[in-house]
């Protein structure tokens, strides 16, 4: 292949595996993309309760305004539909609405915003959370900034104020959050702050390193397991992405913020791995590891509660269309402590998305 069409090729390959939208409107310095997925899926396993429909449809838009030379608004929506759900609305479960800020961006000096948006240790899980089907397993919802979060106020610089090129920096605010129902203990917290460093480079490699450390509630300190006034939480990556090569690897630790049995891990080591590679043919086989060690467990001592292989791929049909395939290979011994499931678990499943 020429090189001038081999370059074609893989920059459309690469447009192919980034996000899309549908721009709606654009006049005047107003602008509105709307988004969308669906997502239809099966999961199977040897446990028949875990033979289930993963099925979703997703639906957001985002926007923005210019409201000077140096002054934009923005905002972003996003929710999800479960496609299992009956048609009788109050037997419905796991709607949920993933997104939802607005904010200012100053030009060179970042953006802020505030709402429902991602934890800032989710820059540094971020990078191996591309699997196929599974993944993004320590990324704990409303948990401790780990994932997507409510009430969260975040200023972001993607050069260090103009000065250094590929230099991301931001801060971040957690306002509490008390919670009510079956997981509430898990899905509360008081205030909390957040930071994130990252620096990407023209060949390919990021990096990136997060910290978190948030107020618990009296509920959560009350709990059987993992007390402590604060959670805490920080976690590093690194990753090549380029020539159709992805490679990304991802540490960190945990003090009193890793859910559990009975409240939270005192302490947990988390690790992750990725390897993948996208063919001109729109087909991309995926390699992954990923682990959990929690420590001091009152009751258990130390124990694993995610170990795991995963094999999979993608078939990127066009830029709206994919199927995928993906195996898990649960590592967990069968006398686990903790008496964690050690079904190994296959996904499949097709997509749309605009």
């Amino acid at each position: 292949m020429k090189p001038k069409l081999l370059a074609l090729a893989i920059s459309s390959l690469m447009a192919i595996g980034s996000v899309h939208a549908a721009e709606m409107f654009n006049k005047d310095g107003h602008k509105i993309d709307l988004n969308g997925k669906v997502d239809v899926a099966r999961i199977f396993a040897s446990n028949d309760n875990k033979n289930v429909d993963d099925s979703y449809a997703r639906f957001g838009f985002k926007g923005e305004t210019q409201i000077s030379d140096n002054l934009t608004g923005y905002g972003m929506f996003e929710y999800q539909f479960r496609l299992d759900n009956p048609e009788d609305v109050n037997a419905q479960t796991g709607n949920k609405t993933r997104l939802g800020f607005a904010g200012l961006k100053f030009g060179d000096y970042g953006s802020l915003d505030y709402g429902r948006n991602y934890g800032l240790i989710y820059d540094a899980l971020a990078y191996t959370d591309v699997l196929p089907k599974f993944g993004g397993e320590t990324a704990y919802l409303d948990t401790f900034l780990s994932g997507r979060a409510g009430g969260v106020a975040t200023w972001r610089t993607q050069n260090l104020f103009g000065m250094v090129e590929g230099l991301q920096l931001a801060l971040q605010y957690q306002g509490k959050n008390e919670r009510s129902g079956g997981d509430s203990i898990n899905r509360a917290n008081g205030e909390g702050y957040a930071t994130s460093l990252g620096f990407t480079s023209d060949a390919g490699i990021s990096v990136v390193a997060a910290w978190a450390s948030v107020n618990r509630t009296d509920a959560q300190n009350h709990a059987l397991r993992g007390k402590g006034d604060r959670a805490e939480r920080w976690s590093t990556a690194i990753k090549y992405d380029m020539n159709q090569f992805y490679l990304a690897a991802m540490y960190g630790e945990s003090q009193n913020a890793t859910p559990i049995a009975g409240g939270f891990a005192n302490k947990a080591q988390n690790f992750e791995a990725v390897a993948q590679y996208l063919f001109l043919n729109g087909f991309q086989p995926s390699l992954a590891y990923v682990s959990s060690h929690v420590k001091d467990v009152e009751g258990v001592g130390d124990a694993d509660i995610l170990k795991h292989a995963n094999i999979g791929a993608k078939y990127f049909m066009n830029a709206n269309m994919q199927g995928y395939v993906e195996y898990r290979f649960n590592l967990l011994k069968e006398d686990n402590p903790l008496g964690l499931s050690t079904d190994d678990l296959v996904g499949i499943g097709l997509i749309y998305q605009f």
